[in-house]
């Protein structure tokens, strides 16, 4: 493996050659250094705070994507944090997406890639486009790469490459979207030239998918859910509705199809078993990874209007398929989709479908997934069936329980959120709040029953008004990111213990949680008195 010094020497040794390099861009990432392995070790120039945290950004000549507007705001912050420690926390995490997962991307009007003519195919992959992987496997997640992105969307207006960029993830989604619905994680996509891999399990899946477009078929609720997110958030942020194409049309009816069938229950009116339209078998050891009864998962009960997932965000098999916050998730992306068709002037019998299913779904999950608890109240199951059988318990991966709020399904102060919050944030109430010597927070069954999520503390911070909480949740995340990202999932009896040195959905939460902090607590960050921060 190069040295990163080595990929900067020959970097300004190209950059020197000018127009007598005719290959300068291929040289140059061949030059640069694997990131995974670059991720693991520290690197100058380091913070000067107390935990003295390195500098973890690539090269300027490595970097898969620049925006102007993203290192201005980098600039921003940084110059007035009071803890410099976080300040290169920050530094490093803000750009994290687009320094290193951007592995694909043409704009608009480009009919080239990689110096390479794209033969369109027929009205595939028409505009711009752009495959962003989630760190270190080379695939793009539909749910990562949506809340990867979700930090620049308020830059998007002022900056035209950024609007290019997420313009073009819409359109790429869509096409995994249309392709293969039911899958969560996707090939590169083929004009972009860049060899697929493969995930190196034994999975048989119904329906039957293309392994050289998908690379790995769990279908999770919340992924479609993050593809209406994706749009929406771009309209929200610039006024544009120039993603609406027949292909993105196609996308959401495809989706709609889909959460219909997956909305159906185990057994008819008849009660005769009706197999499911989606099966699942992986050849594996670990229950989490396939789903029982010969890859049908759970019985459900019909008529309770939910929709069923067979994998929660984390990439886990629900246990009773009816996962409480992803339909949460889905029922405010579908209300927020009928306004958006709305104000394009669209199909306003379509936006009032949308409308309808949002608001149904929206009381499917108060009217099924809220129990009472005999020591919390009224509070909100993780997974349902029902038949009245509930779990409780909390996941850290988004959607979750804890992120409610910033999904939009509740205010924070809702009182049966409040209680769903406490259950979920103790130990006795929820089994995967793990606590040790050196760190705390909501885990899951991914990881096991020794680390917890840096990603959970992030979410605790986003949805509480609470400065101590606030602050104690930082402050963690920082003592526990000494390489200078923010990783998986910590050893919560061994802060130095890890898994993931570069997971950009992570840094991409922490980001999102500094610049919310910086608007509305700018006191935590920039110290007593400070003004607020807030992008404009």
């Amino acid at each position: 493996m190069r040295s990163w010094s080595l990929a900067i020497t020959l970097a300004a040794g190209l950059s020197a050659r000018g127009a007598a390099g005719r290959d300068e861009p291929s040289i140059l990432r061949r030059a640069c250094p694997d990131y995974t392995s670059y991720a693991s070790t520290a690197h100058a120039p380091y913070s000067g705070g107390p935990l003295n945290l390195p500098y973890q950004r690539p090269a300027a000549e490595c970097r898969t994507f620049v925006s102007n507007a993203v290192e201005q705001v980098i600039d921003d912050v940084t110059s007035r944090m009071v803890d410099k420690d976080m300040a290169q926390l920050f530094r490093n995490a803000f750009p994290n997406t687009l320094d290193t997962t951007i592995r694909w991307h043409v704009n608009s009007t480009s009919t080239t890639s990689s110096s390479r003519k794209i033969k369109r195919d027929g009205a595939q992959w028409q505009g711009a486009q752009t495959f962003v992987v989630t760190g270190d496997i080379n695939a793009e997640w539909l749910r990562d790469s949506t809340n990867q992105l979700t930090g620049y969307q308020t830059l998007a207006k002022k900056d035209p490459a950024l609007y290019n960029l997420i313009l073009g993830a819409i359109h790429t989604q869509a096409e995994f979207v249309i392709q293969s619905p039911y899958c969560n994680a996707f090939q590169p996509p083929p004009p972009s030239g860049i060899q697929a891999t493969n995930n190196g399990q034994q999975d048989t899946v119904h329906p039957a998918y293309e392994p050289s477009v998908v690379y790995e078929c769990k279908y999770e609720l919340d992924s479609l859910a993050n593809f209406l997110a994706l749009g929406n958030e771009f309209y929200e942020n610039t006024g544009s509705t120039e993603f609406l194409t027949s292909r993105w049309y196609l996308a959401l009816d495809t989706l709609l199809n889909t959460t219909d069938a997956q909305s159906q229950p185990t057994f008819n009116s008849n009660l005769q078993y009706v197999q499911n339209q989606y099966t699942f078998q992986r050849q594996t050891t670990l229950g989490t990874e396939t789903l029982n009864l010969a890859g049908i998962g759970n019985p459900l009960n019909g008529g309770t209007g939910l929709i069923r997932s067979a994998f929660r965000p984390s990439d886990d098999a629900t246990i009773l398929g009816f996962f409480i916050p992803a339909n949460a998730m889905m029922s405010v992306q579908l209300k927020k989709t009928a306004d958006l068709i709305r104000a394009a002037g669209g199909d306003q019998t379509l936006a009032s479908n949308l409308q309808t299913r949002g608001e149904n779904l929206e009381q499917a999950v108060r009217q099924h997934g809220i129990f009472n608890h005999e020591q919390y109240g009224e509070v909100y199951a993780f997974e349902v069936d029902g038949y009245g059988s509930r779990i409780f318990m909390d996941d850290a991966n988004i959607p979750s329980l804890l992120a409610l709020p910033y999904l939009g399904f509740v205010d924070k102060s809702d009182q049966v959120y409040q209680n769903t919050r406490k259950m979920i944030l103790d130990p006795n109430g929820n089994p995967y709040y793990l606590t040790g010597t050196d760190f705390h927070g909501i885990g899951g069954p991914h990881i096991g029953l020794e680390n917890a999520w840096p990603m959970s503390l992030l979410v605790q911070a986003l949805t509480t008004d609470n400065v101590t909480e606030i602050t104690n949740s930082l402050n963690l995340v920082r003592n526990s990111s000494l390489l200078g990202l923010v990783h998986e999932s910590i050893d919560v009896n061994n802060i130095q213990s890890y898994t993931r040195p570069w997971f950009a959905w992570a840094n991409s939460v922490f980001s999102q949680t500094i610049l919310k902090v910086a608007a509305e607590q700018p006191e935590v960050l920039f110290g007593a008195g400070a003004e607020p921060y807030v992008i404009s």
